[in-house]
């Protein structure tokens, strides 16, 4: 699901890239691998488990942005009589990683690719995570290779799952896989990712599931002055997320039926959580009549208005409550579902950047095969709702510092000044501090430092006391 994304762009000695390498340095972020570790990378990549399926006579088909080299997905979509079918080619890392091996215990111990706005700390060796794994077009790699077939409505009418060799063809972006759609020269195979990714928007709201078009805010450098601005999603990228959607959901049923999984659940958000969001919305001068329910209103916004995209990252917080739920045996969990895809969901269609997505294959592969899963994988399971959640704890401890230190940059020259604000969340025990939304730029920050309690929801005049890219500090109080 959608995490909040920055970008920086600027020279590597700019003030806030620099602040950026101290707070990787700071939070101990590993960012060379052990010698052994690449050493069994370098090893393992000339020799991958070798896959017992041929399908490199498939012109499958990546979609990613421009310059990313760790591919994980490989698509082909096609028609069938009634409908279509969806073959998705999922890099097959466990081809490439031994168990009990050097490569699979630094994998458990950093759990997941973390991104920063200026790099990422890779969860694999390069060799591996964008390299041999890797599904480039440039030779054939083992992946997982899912067959989905869909009726005329988008709806999933059989499913398969089995390692395969496949060849991509083409490595294509959103941007340009948008305008050969809207242009008319995309070919059918790509064409068709608009026709079955409506389909599936409509299946969405049918069931009332969220898809947030969470917009990228870019920070650039201008004459040592820092700009906040965002990108909005394109369609072709909620389209190709549809299809991502698609495969987790089958992957869900897959274990659900075996008795054997690892799912990624969320409760209904609590009734605080969507009452603080009103709080912003008000304060981006968004309406929301109380009739109109959370899920209709994110869906009448347009990422391309900057109050929009604003309320539209602060919507994640609403997936804060997310977790990987454990089953085996056939002991169905008390919840199975993924609040904001309004189904069973699982992770499985990303493993060069998270660790639960290789055991979520092998779940798969077992359950279609209806044999026992691996014992590696069932000696690893009831571990792996906790390691998940220390990484995502620790890409959620990343996030906010990047953001902290984000904001901190482009505010530093305004320490002094005065903004039109809205507190969103006033402390409980301490009503004179909290939290405030400022109008522009779209920053949230805390507030302290006044005499009278804090007036939750309403708006505010504040002023800038501390912006410091060094510490990530900034800080208001009432004006």
């Amino acid at each position: 699901m959608p995490r909040r994304r920055i970008r920086v762009t600027g020279a590597r000695e700019a003030p806030l890239r620099v602040a950026l390498r101290s707070l990787r340095g700071g939070l101990g972020v590993p960012e060379s691998f052990p010698a052994e570790v690449l050493a069994e990378a370098e090893r393992v990549a000339k020799a991958p488990r070798p896959s017992a399926h041929d399908a490199t006579d498939i012109p499958f088909f990546t979609i990613d942005p421009p310059g990313s080299t760790d591919l994980d997905q490989a698509m082909h979509l096609s028609r069938r009589d009634g409908g279509f079918r969806v073959r998705y080619a999922i890099a097959d890392v466990a081809a490439f990683i031994p168990p009990y091996g050097a490569l699979d215990a630094e994998a458990h111990r950093r759990v997941t690719t973390l991104y920063f706005p200026d790099e990422k700390i890779p969860l694999h060796p390069a060799v591996i995570g964008e390299g041999a794994a890797s599904l480039l077009p440039d030779g054939a790699r083992p992946a997982v290779l899912w067959t989905l077939d869909l009726d005329a409505d988008g709806r999933t009418v059989a499913t398969d799952v089995r390692r395969a060799l496949v060849r991509s063809r083409a490595r294509l972006d959103h941007e340009g896989v948008q305008k050969a759609i809207e242009d008319g020269t995309a070919e059918e195979p790509v064409a068709l990712l608009r026709d079955i990714g409506r389909l599936r928007e409509r299946l969405e709201e049918e069931r009332g599931g969220i898809s947030l078009a969470v917009p990228e805010q870019q920070v650039v450098e201008r004459d040592h002055t820092y700009t906040l601005s965002y990108r909005a999603p394109l369609p072709a990228e909620h389209w190709s997320a549809q299809i991502s959607l698609l495969t987790g959901m089958a992957a869900a049923r897959l274990m659900l039926i075996h008795g054997t999984g690892v799912l990624r659940t969320l409760p209904a958000a609590p009734h605080g959580a969507v009452g603080r969001l009103r709080h912003t919305a008000h304060a981006l001068r968004i309406d929301w009549p109380h009739h109109v329910s959370y899920a209709r209103l994110v869906r009448s916004l347009d990422p391309h208005q900057p109050n929009h995209a604003a309320f539209l990252q602060e919507c994640t917080t609403l997936l804060r409550g997310a977790r990987y739920t454990v089953f085996r045996d056939g002991a169905r969990p008390a919840l199975t579902t993924h609040a904001a895809v309004a189904a069973p969901y699982a992770h499985c269609t990303a493993p060069l950047r998270r660790l639960v997505d290789r055991y979520a294959s092998e779940l798969c592969l077992a359950a279609v095969a209806n044999e026992d899963p691996p014992r590696w994988v069932l000696t690893a399971l009831g571990a792996l709702p906790e390691e998940m959640a220390e990484g995502d704890r620790r890409a959620g401890t990343v996030e906010h510092a990047c953001l902290d230190v984000v904001e901190a940059a482009l505010l530093r020259d305004r320490v002094g000044d005065v903004f039109e604000a809205c507190v969103v969340d006033v402390r409980e025990h301490e009503p004179t501090a909290g939290t405030v939304q400022l109008e522009s730029p779209a920053v949230v920050a805390r507030i302290e430092g006044g005499t009278a309690p804090l007036p939750l929801g309403e708006r505010l005049r504040v002023r800038l006391t501390e912006a410091d890219p060094a510490t990530a500090q900034v800080r208001f109080t009432p004006a």
